[in-house]
């Protein structure tokens, strides 16, 4: 048949094949393109590149990512240059072959991890790439790696870091998965997979009632008296003299303590994301995707209570100027709030754990608790079921207590 858009289209259109199917094109010998039963279409140039030898068939492309009008001039090129003699198939695999792990990893990272996932997720991979990966194993052939060469270079990031270690190598594992995809290494080969993994225990502190106070006390000295400076942090104010604390400060931790939110939610949230009348935030892009946060009364005077200078609602250095970027981050001042709370090691993330453990405790029940985070998993609001064990005796107490009545006789 002739290999149009159309006829492409009408083919792809259609339900699966039962096997693999080819479709050869009527015009150019050795064009088509082949069907899975996943319904995956596949373009490729079948060629002899000595006369008389065995056939070869050359990949071009998927269907669909490749045009009909680019797969047929590609394969014209690859069948043109093997009657001249030159193998095109071959100069791809030995260019592919020569891939190294670094090369690997980057064009994962950059052609499918940037274009498909949040830019924090690429620049994560990066930063994995550059300290952990390239410095071990990145000047090394991808299709010479062996299982071997990746234990051991875990065993040497986990000297340094245990749980980025683990991460590399998820991400490693995945690079394989898409280069055998994309044609840079074998299909089927994958020295990253079944690789021990250090064993990651969950960081999940939640705030008592008392841990609580002591924060909001904090809090309100900070943004009141401000802080007395301290003998060797006196870099922008004279020793002894009180510094406060931005209320777009204390107003973001409010915000975590009061929401549950992630910290670049709420650093990132935007003012005509904001509902006050209704009581709802609009969140267009989460960590699980478009998101509605509903407001308690508390949140709401919160919102009300922070100044109004640029578009987010946490003022940061450019707010109301051109190119007002959000807050980066609250670390310094985090900090020195903890200190002062005497709450040492008290992570932000940890706010959002407390908030979902005082729903627990409530007696709120997991599903109420897991759409007030945003959980997109069932699973991930699991990790909270220890806690809501009050409310199960309470239950437990009401329950047995009627029966207990009803058999305990006159």
């Amino acid at each position: 048949m002739k290999l149009t858009a159309d006829k492409v289209k009408e083919i792809t259109e259609s339900d699966p094949p039962n096997k693999t199917k080819f479709y050869f094109d009527e015009d150019l010998t050795g064009f088509g393109l082949y069907r899975t039963t996943t319904g995956t279409g596949t373009w490729f140039a079948e060629f002899r590149p000595v006369a008389g030898g065995a056939k070869k068939r050359m990949k071009l492309g998927r269907v669909g990512i490749l045009k009909a009008n680019e797969a047929r001039e590609a394969a014209r090129k690859v069948i043109a240059h093997a009657g001249l003699g030159k193998d095109l198939a071959k100069d791809r695999s030995d260019e592919r072959a020569s891939v190294t792990v670094k090369a690997l990893v980057s064009n994962y990272v950059e052609g499918f991890v940037a274009a498909n996932k949040k830019a924090s997720s690429a620049e994560f991979y990066r930063t994995m790439l550059r300290k952990h990966i390239e410095p071990r194993i990145g000047s090394t052939k991808a299709v010479a790696l062996t299982r071997v060469d990746v234990q051991r270079a875990h065993a040497s990031m986990s000297k340094e870091a245990r749980i980025s270690a683990n991460r590399s190598m998820k991400l490693l594992a995945a690079a394989f998965v898409w280069g055998a995809k994309n044609g840079f290494v074998p299909d089927g080969v994958n020295p990253a997979k079944g690789i021990d993994l250090n064993k990651e225990t969950g960081r999940e502190r939640f705030l008592t009632t008392d841990e609580m106070q002591r924060l909001g006390d904090a809090m309100i000295e900070a943004e009141t008296l401000g802080f007395e400076v301290k003998a060797g942090n006196a870099k922008h104010a004279p020793k002894g003299q009180r510094v406060k604390v931005h209320p777009s400060v204390t107003g973001a931790i409010r915000l975590l303590m009061l929401t549950g939110m992630r910290l670049r939610e709420v650093l990132n949230l935007k003012w005509d994301e904001v509902d006050l009348d209704r009581g709802f935030l609009f969140l267009p892009d989460s960590k699980t995707g478009r998101k509605t946060v509903v407001l308690s009364a508390p949140a709401v005077d919160v919102l009300k209570s922070l100044p109004r200078i640029g578009a987010y609602a946490i003022a940061g250095e450019s707010a109301g100027l051109d190119g007002e970027k959000p807050r980066a981050d609250i670390k310094r001042p985090w900090a020195t709030i903890t200190k002062q709370a005497k709450l040492d090691g008290l992570r932000l993330h940890d706010l959002r754990h407390s908030f979902a453990s005082v729903g627990a405790w409530s007696g709120l029940g997991l599903p109420v608790i897991g759409k007030l985070l945003g959980h997109s998993d069932a699973k991930t609001t699991q990790r909270y079921a220890h806690v809501d064990v009050d409310s199960s005796r309470r239950a437990a107490d009401a329950i047995a207590g009627q029966i207990s009545a009803a058999i305990g006789g006159k």
